[in-house]
């Protein structure tokens, strides 16, 4: 069976709401002019996605998908706008990519011979001790 390869998915610029705010921290005398951080909004259910992504993205326990499953995100590292609309975008895609390729299905398996056996003696090995330790009549 050949192994499953991710397909590399990403999110539709269009169905993305960004908004430019203010960045938050010290910043000089040019923080309260300037607006640099981005706000990232995306509607997991409005979305392109295919069907099993958008259950797994909206089933993940994650702080930034809010109940109604909209993922927010808020980049405000680098000094130009630009870079805060890359890397809000990158981190949603890499929220994306998280999900995916669905989790592999486990197989149930039985225990082999040896280890039964293995395990028996354990146990009666284990009696053998516990069973030295009672008192000793005479």
């Amino acid at each position: 069976m050949a192994a499953l390869k991710a397909v590399p998915l990403t999110v539709n610029p269009d169905e993305v709401t960004l908004t430019s705010i203010r960045a938050q921290g010290a910043g000089g005398q040019n923080v309260n002019k300037v607006s640099n951080a981005v706000h990232l909004r995306f509607d997991i259910h409005a979305s392109s996605l295919p069907s099993g992504v958008k259950a797994r993205l909206v089933a993940l326990p994650d702080g930034r998908i809010t109940g109604e499953g909209v993922v927010v995100i808020k980049a405000q590292e680098h000094r130009s706008l630009e870079l805060n609309r890359a890397d809000a975008l990158a981190r949603l895609n890499a929220l994306v990519q998280s999900v995916a390729t669905p989790p592999r299905q486990r197989k149930a398996t039985k225990p082999t011979y040896g280890s039964q056996q293995r395990r028996l003696e354990s146990k009666a090995q284990r009696g053998q001790v516990k069973a030295t330790r009672s008192r000793v009549d005479e």
